[in-house]
């Protein structure tokens, strides 16, 4: 496989490294976790002028029609600098769902103001009993004329609290799990019976569960056909897990690097402890599982220009599963070597830790692909 970058995605990847080696601290990031929002709007307008935030738009709305690579090499590097910031949510949920199928109208207003950094939005796809199935709804939306009502509740949905739009999966016909009937809809998140409960996740990061009271949406909102949702839903949701696993990679290659450093400073009998053999072993296991790791995300990253093939399927569900178990075993090998302090506030590998343990549980876990990856393989 020759898995070289063009010119531009080198700009990108360099541009993003710098950011994170000189300009985006641990402490910066932990001040930012704790504001209200769950990142620093200035930070996100500081994207938005590097043109981070066009990245995955099309050229028709304004982006720069970036590729799975491009994406690949801008997540890796926030993941390597636990950038706290709203671009999973707003950008490759949201923002793609509009790019993807939503009317020339509605992204000629929204995409321009998403990639001036003016907007934030969510994607809320997420119940409590659907276990990653997202054709399990029962969030209904019921035809009343021009208009539906909305009635039902949606969970865990990312940067929910500060979203100012919201895209909402729901059922308008059949039953709880079938897999026609789902339909997407732009809602407004101040609209009347739309109700939040915000709280933060374990990395830090801020998400909410919507409640959705007699919501009264027109019909020009819907995005992507009446009952025909869950395609597009769907082809969001794997873009958006590579991206993640691409994250996932950075945080796996920093707790790497850094707990590589530690056993070349920390003393133990006199000497460093990274002149014992035995660990030296086990931070090869950490190196070794960044690099199965990278090399699966390349297989799925150059299968992505065929999203519906078995192959990128496979593809996608392995690389899935496989981040979730290396990134499991590098997270406590970086967490046992640095000893106690591991886990404190104070330093950063045991935020880094929490952030892969998110990634694991979002769009389904390692075991869940698993599953997923050994029916396709008894099928074929």
């Amino acid at each position: 496989m020759n898995f070289s970058l063009t010119e531009e995605q080198q700009m990108l990847q360099d541009s993003a490294s710098r950011f994170v080696g000189q300009d985006y601290s641990f402490e910066r990031r932990q001040k930012d976790v704790n504001l209200s929002q769950g990142f620093d709007p200035g930070l996100w307008r500081q994207m938005a002028d590097l043109g981070w935030l066009a990245v995955p738009f099309s050229e028709a709305n304004g982006g720069f029609g970036g590729d799975a690579t491009d994406l690949m090499v801008l997540m890796e590097q926030f993941g390597k600098g636990l950038v706290a910031s709203p671009y999973l949510p707003t950008i490759l949920l949201f923002g793609r769902t509009l790019d993807l199928g939503a009317s020339g109208a509605l992204c000629q207003d929204l995409v321009p103001r998403l990639i001036d950094g003016q907007l934030q939005g969510s994607l809320a796809f997420m119940e409590r009993q659907a276990r990653y199935q997202l054709s399990d709804a029962r969030t209904s939306a019921v035809r009343e004329g021009e208009y539906f009502l909305i009635n039902g509740e949606k969970t865990l949905v990312l940067n929910g609290s500060a979203a100012d739009k919201l895209i909402v999966s729901t059922r308008t016909s059949g039953n709880q799990l079938d897999e026609n009937g789902i339909s997407l809809f732009l809602v407004d998140a101040d609209a009347p019976g739309v109700s939040r409960t915000d709280y933060r996740l374990m990395d830090g990061q801020r998400a909410a569960n919507l409640h959705l009271r007699q919501v009264r949406v027109k019909a020009d909102q819907l995005i992507g056909g009446e009952d025909k949702g869950l395609a597009l839903l769907q082809q969001v949701i794997d873009q958006a897990t590579s991206g993640i696993c691409a994250e996932a990679l950075g945080l796996m290659s920093q707790l790497t690097n850094t707990t590589i450093e530690y056993s070349k400073a920390r003393k133990q009998f006199g000497v460093a402890i990274g002149s014992f053999q035995v660990l030296q072993h086990r931070m090869v296991d950490m190196f070794t599982a960044c690099e199965q790791t990278r090399s699966l995300l390349y297989r799925a990253t150059c299968s992505a220009d065929k999203p519906d093939s078995p192959e990128h399927r496979k593809n996608l569900h392995a690389l899935k599963m496989l981040t979730g178990r290396k990134g499991k075993a590098v997270g406590n090998e970086a967490i046992q070597l640095h000893g106690g302090m591991g886990i404190t506030d104070e330093l950063d590998v045991g935020h880094y830790v929490k952030r892969l343990m998110v990634l694991n549980s979002l769009f389904g876990d390692a075991d869940y692909h698993q599953q997923h990856l050994a029916a396709l393989s008894l099928a074929a």
